[in-house]
């Protein structure tokens, strides 16, 4: 069985240990987050989950039901397999040597990221996008020096069907 890539969003009440519950489910049982993301939603006491893991559909299956026997969680939906909109943010720190600067600032602009920071040897750039537009620009910007990066993980949502007429 093939370990796929499973992106759920995870609505809970917004209350202290709800975090540790929920990770703790997954390291409990050895399953890998590849990625977390958690905020309030619209909602002040309700807070959304986004975890991106890897498993075969009975793991995840598991995953999800485990998830909806814990206290606080009011729904667990696996958004892989339907339409959906994901998205990251990355920020990187980059040499910006004298020489590198334009190359630099034509692959930002390439990819509609933002020069959010400039210091004498660096810049910062901020980039929004699918996990397929970060390892893209990151693979481009790696010759040029990255010191370092730091990456929201995945936030997604349901796409809304569209409507005819």
């Amino acid at each position: 069985m093939t370990e796929d890539k499973h992106v759920l969003s995870i609505l809970v009440d917004n209350q202290p240990g709800v975090l540790s519950r929920i990770a703790g489910l997954f390291s409990g049982r050895g399953y890998n987050i590849e990625s977390l993301c958690v905020a309030e939603t619209m909602d002040p006491s309700v807070s959304r989950f986004t975890i991106v893991t890897k498993g075969n559909a009975p793991l995840i299956e598991q995953i999800n039901k485990q998830l909806n026997k814990l206290i606080n969680v009011i729904k667990v939906n696996e958004l892989t397999g339907s339409a959906y909109v994901e998205r990251e943010l990355v920020l990187i720190k980059v040499k910006a040597k004298p020489e590198s600067r334009a190359e630099i600032l034509r692959i930002v602009d390439i990819f509609r990221g933002k020069v959010v920071d400039v210091g004498q040897d660096h810049y910062t750039i901020e980039v929004t996008g699918d996990e397929g537009k970060v390892a893209a620009i990151l693979t481009l910007l790696k010759p040029i020096g990255i010191k370092e990066i730091a990456r929201t993980g995945a936030i997604a949502l349901y796409r809304e069907p569209k409507k005819n007429g």
